[in-house]
């Protein structure tokens, strides 16, 4: 693995918003950011039609890296930036890519047909499948700079906080890391949510008993603070808000995405034959978050 931030590019402003979040990013962590594009050769008999569409493609796609190259440049001038087109099925092309990176940065949607790549289905076949962070950045997104919410009335203004959505029952140290790492390379505060369902007896449309929820609601408290407990104690300098909801996690995790810069979320590994898996929380939140999610796979 290389000390580099890639960034999938295919000239959508999905991609490009994802490569001003990795520039910025890359002068956060003082790393270089590699743009790379997935150009797919056309059939053979495309290829020895009497036209320039291949040619004509292909140039396209170089013009957009350089194109996009030089912007960062301009922009970043601390930031080193190379290009590299690649060839393939994007989505393969893109996984194998996320192999040789630090984080792998994609835009959320792309065009479609032969503009562009990173379609859903293609996004999510490589946070899928990827086991380096994936982060994926909506069209317009602003760097955390630009994204202040209204000055307090001490007239101070802080950054939008990082989200963590955590599973007590699974908490994985590389996950929590990253989360942790995010907020205090930022400088803001780490808000981690952990979402609960309530007591099995609602699906049988009975009562809800207070001290029965209150119990549970009290335990889940505990469990999110002793796991935090060590992390904490880690990164001394990070603020840190937890809340345990009986809610359902996946809407939770979307709503407070609105007041996020930046939402982290785990995707356990699969090695079986039954392949790999997102999990319904991060597929969901995957779709309908404001701000850019990061999925950090763990064993």
């Amino acid at each position: 693995m290389s000390r580099t931030i890639t960034v999938g590019l295919d000239g959508s402003p999905e991609s490009h918003a994802a490569a001003e979040w990795a520039a910025h990013e890359a002068e956060l962590r003082g790393l270089p950011v590699k743009l790379v594009q997935v150009w797919g050769p056309v059939p053979t008999p495309m290829a020895e039609a009497p036209f320039p569409g291949a040619e004509k493609n292909q140039h396209w796609s170089e013009q957009i890296l350089r194109e996009a190259a030089d912007a960062l440049r301009l922009r970043h001038p601390g930031v080193e930036v190379t290009t590299e087109q690649l060839t393939g099925r994007p989505a393969e092309a893109l996984i194998g890519a996320a192999e040789d990176a630090h984080l792998l940065v994609l835009g959320s949607r792309g065009l479609s047909g032969i503009g562009g790549f990173l379609v859903g289905s293609v996004g999510l076949a490589v946070v899928a499948h990827s086991e380096r962070p994936v982060i994926l950045v909506r069209a317009g997104e602003q760097a955390p700079k630009e994204r202040e919410p209204a000055a307090t009335a001490a007239g101070a203004a802080q950054l939008r906080p990082v989200l963590l959505g955590l599973d007590t029952t699974t908490p994985d140290p590389a996950l929590i890391e990253f989360a942790f790492e995010a907020a205090a390379r930022r400088a803001v505060t780490l808000r981690v949510l952990h979402g609960w369902n309530p007591p099995y007896y609602y699906a049988y449309a009975m009562a809800p008993d207070p001290a029965v929820t209150e119990t549970v609601a009290q335990a889940d408290a505990a469990a999110l603070a002793e796991t935090l407990q060590p992390w904490r104690q880690k990164y001394p300098d990070v603020v840190v808000v937890a809340e345990s909801r009986c809610c359902s996690p996946s809407l939770a995790l979307i709503d407070a995405s609105h007041e996020a810069s930046l939402v982290v979320l785990g995707r356990r590994i699969r090695r079986s034959s039954v392949g790999a898996h997102i999990g319904s929380v991060t597929h969901a939140v995957l779709h309908h978050a404001t701000a850019p999610v990061a999925v950090v796979a763990h064993d």
